[in-house]
């Protein structure tokens, strides 16, 4: 037995095939188009990463028996809003991207107005571009022809799960979950489900946004004239972070998860609680069973981990590839004083100062390579405890991603956050996690204990440094940030 897992990114759509011990057996990739009409603006064209999504999962069919697949599961890119004809699935306009930021004079306005506070209440979210809600405020009021459509009911509204579940199904379904509504701002945290007064809020009319469904069980099923000739339950929804949550198996109040790309984004399962948090962490769900529980967890974003990495290969062209960097900064013991900030767009989570500018401070004649490299790396380890440490208490730290996630970091992390650093064999653990949503959903695995044992792991790091040296560090960093912050000035 086996599950389809589709994972629909930010610039493209992987097809994963997973068995029933766990193993990917086979994947395919496809990219999608990138639109930017104005600064700041990003678009994507809906039939573009619908088309992708066939072309990835055809790619995928080519390696596996399609006879053995038993549900599909969907993870998608967050907070992207669509818009799409409920009868013919054809999209008015292009999609808005979580990246875009043209609505920020509507997010000052409704600060202004005294929102803030309230919607922070009902959604644990912060009034900015980054979320739906505002997205769909600016297009009623720039292209009113459109939104009109929307109000009449012809249009339907959602994220990109919902759009692909309404392709995959010819229409037939209009549904998502809370990991993605929860995203949105139109969602009331705490009751689960939509809020009429923050669709009043943003003007959009309820019967616009599509059903709410818990994240694992048969919630719809493909039709074989629109999906590749595959006749499958879909079975498992998720947002990519909660996903990735799911998929390094933190079913456990208190798990922690790290997931390394361009930046990071740390969720802790803060179980039936809904915590909330006054340092800039964002309360979210993490998924709804079929028999109605609500998980919660807390969310803080850091923007610039692995691309940290990356600006040492391109800016400064001191390492030849990501990979090389563990092995370069274990040749010393320590960065010999020398600290970075890697405050290269600002500052994300927990601090928010987009005004801060990044730092390389206490180099002297003896300062190598080596140093800066590893002054990097153990950057990022000190940006994840900031984090962290706002956090409730937490059992341990799974990570994943690519070259930054390495051997040297994690143990760095460990060594920092006081507790163990997991890594799994499996990197794709935003579609395996998807995979594993929609196999628990339909009996391949039969229940989160099973998903526990099926999890792979490469390595535990456990702490094993001196406390007082590690606090010691993260102080000299801490000084650091507050002069990267204090840069515009």
């Amino acid at each position: 037995m086996s599950v389809l897992a589709i994972d629909a990114g930010t610039t493209g759509v992987t097809a994963v095939v997973v068995d029933d011990d766990g193993t990917i057996a086979a994947t395919g990739y496809q990219e999608f188009g990138q639109h930017f009409p104005q600064p700041g603006w990003v678009e994507h064209a809906p039939e573009e990463i619908w088309q992708a999504t066939l072309e990835a999962t055809r790619d995928v069919l080519k390696k596996c028996d399609r006879s053995s697949l038993q549900a599909v599961g969907i993870t998608n890119q967050r907070e992207t809003i669509l818009l799409w004809d409920r009868e013919t699935m054809g999209s008015p306009r292009r999609a808005i991207v979580w990246q875009d930021r043209r609505t920020a004079d509507i997010c000052k306005r409704l600060r202004d107005e005294g929102h803030e506070d309230r919607v922070t209440e009902l959604t644990g979210l912060r009034l900015d571009p980054y979320f739906s809600g505002t997205k769909l405020a600016w297009l009623a009021e720039h292209e009113p022809h459109t939104w009109a459509l929307v109000e009449s009911g012809r249009y339907a509204v959602g994220t990109v799960d919902s759009y692909l579940i309404a392709r995959m199904t010819r229409g037939t379904y209009h549904v998502t979950d809370v990991s993605n509504a929860c995203r949105t701002l139109l969602l009331d945290l705490s009751e689960g489900d939509w809020s009429d007064e923050l669709c009043s809020l943003f003007g959009v009319p309820r019967d616009a946004l599509p059903e709410l469904v818990p994240n694992w069980g048969e919630v719809a099923t493909t039709d074989p004239r629109s999906f590749l000739d595959l006749s499958l339950p879909i079975a498992g929804i998720a947002g990519d972070q909660q996903s990735a949550l799911f998929g390094q198996t933190c079913f456990d109040e208190g798990d922690s998860k790290c997931t390394y790309g361009t930046g990071s984004f740390i969720l802790t399962n803060t179980g039936t609680t809904l915590e909330r948090s006054d340092a800039g962490l964002l309360s979210t769900a993490a998924w709804r069973s079929p028999d109605g529980e609500l998980t919660y967890a807390l969310e803080g974003a850091i923007f610039v981990t692995g691309a940290a990495v990356q600006w040492l290969r391109d800016g400064l062209q001191i390492v030849g590839s990501a990979a090389e960097t563990a092995a370069i900064a274990a040749t010393v013991p320590d960065s010999q004083g020398v600290v970075f900030v890697p405050a290269l767009t600002g500052l994300g989570a927990p601090h928010w100062d987009p005004h801060a500018r990044g730092l390389l401070i206490g180099m002297t004649r003896g300062t190598t390579r080596a140093h800066v490299v590893r002054a990097t790396l153990e950057a990022i380890a000190f940006e994840v405890r900031d984090v962290l440490e706002t956090m409730p208490a937490r059992t341990s730290l799974r990570v994943d991603g690519g070259a930054a996630a390495n051997d040297l970091l994690c143990q760095v992390q460990a060594d920092q956050i006081g507790v163990p650093v997991e890594r799994p064999a499996i990197i794709e653990t935003t579609a395996l996690g998807a995979a594993f949503l929609a196999g628990l959903g339909t009996g391949v695995w039969s229940s989160t204990d099973e998903l526990r044992d099926t999890w792979r792991l490469d390595h535990r790091f456990e702490p094993t440094s001196d406390r007082t040296r590690a606090d010691a560090a993260h102080t000299r960093w801490l000084k650091a940030v507050d002069r990267s912050k204090g840069w515009a000035d």
